[in-house]
């Protein structure tokens, strides 16, 4: 893939990212560092220069037809599509907006009109998948604040079976991160967010939706800009394509986005344990640094379950990957 086409993609993934006209200070932040990381990844990267992409888009500086016409190959096309897919379902609500976004992305791009549809069908499967559970707690404790202590009851709390619990789910992220697909990317941020919301509840709160992409946002781990370095990572580290039913690259090219979404993932559950498990009595900056604190380690000891992550990633399909984001 070219340079162009790969600054192409990434543009289209940060116009779908700001598609909503929704997205605060703080997000917009988040998404100029992540940029910025992912110029810093290589050498061979600075010809992408992703900082002044961010805001060539931000300032319109960048159209969506100059994009799309610097992807001529039609895999570039359908990729260019299901990233956009990804950034738009992050938050698990797609607006009017967004998918008039996708609409006129799909049209330019030339894909057949089924096949996006579908694409968008199943990204809208995982988010709505992922975001069902708290809904449903935010219905049933209408009558009190959600995340309060009054119901909390944690006699019977299992602390190794959620470490367990921890663990599984990392290796699992990790897994999704080396399958080229894309909507195996799109179920990494649900999949932390049920961790989330399983962790509280292990400890008696019960937590609506809004309170876990705050939680997350909190620390530093934005639902776009999420997305945004996992595709960032994914096109500048050649994870993109699929020969003979294996991932092209092997495990030492797709080693920093491995351990980008297993270290994340494990130091969000353990971040969790120590801030409900506390009784949520940790100031935010004392969260954002606790999770600094464990993202450390955490990327070191994927290393050890490089095995587990790399077998994993051999055996998951869609319907196990949906399965996971239910909670089944």
């Amino acid at each position: 893939m070219t340079v162009e086409q790969q600054r192409a993609i990434l543009a289209i993934a940060l116009m779908a990212a700001f598609a909503d006209g929704g997205k605060d200070d703080r997000e917009r932040e988040e998404l100029r560092k992540i940029a910025e990381s992912l110029a810093g990844e290589a050498d061979s990267t600075a010809a992408l220069d992703l900082p002044g992409l961010y805001q060539d888009v931000l300032m319109k500086r960048v159209t969506l037809e100059s994009a799309v016409a610097n992807l001529t190959d039609p895999a570039a096309r359908q990729l260019a599509y299901e990233m956009a897919v990804c950034m738009i379902d992050a938050d698990g609500q797609k607006t009017a907006a967004e998918a008039d976004f996708l609409s006129l992305l799909a049209q330019g791009l030339g894909l057949d009109a089924a096949s996006a549809q579908g694409l968008a069908r199943d990204a809208d499967a995982i988010a709505e998948a992922a975001y069902a559970p708290a809904a449903a707690v935010a219905v049933s404790a209408a009558a009190a604040s959600p995340g309060t202590a009054a119901s909390r009851s944690t006699a019977t709390l299992d602390e190794a079976a959620l470490d367990r619990s921890i663990l599984n789910a990392s290796i699992l992220n990790g897994a999704l991160e080396l399958l080229p697909q894309s909507w195996a990317t799109m179920a990494i941020v649900p999949l932390q967010t049920r961790l989330v919301y399983k962790t509280g509840k292990a400890y008696g709160y019960e937590l609506d939706a809004g309170h876990i992409k705050e939680f997350l946002a909190t620390v530093g781990v934005g639902m776009a800009s999420q997305y945004l370095e996992q595709a960032g990572r994914k096109l500048i580290g050649g994870l993109v394509g699929k020969v003979a039913g294996r991932m092209i690259g092997g495990l030492a090219r797709g080693a920093t986005g491995m351990a980008f979404s297993f270290a994340t993932t494990y130091a969000l559950g353990q971040l969790a344990k120590r801030y409900y498990g506390g009784g949520r009595t940790m100031s935010t900056a004392v969260l954002k640094q606790t999770f600094d604190d464990l993202l450390g380690p955490a990327k070191e000891m994927q290393a050890r379950y490089v095995p587990q992550i790399q077998d994993r990633a051999r055996n998951l399909d869609m319907t196990e990957v949906l399965s996971a984001v239910r909670g089944n």
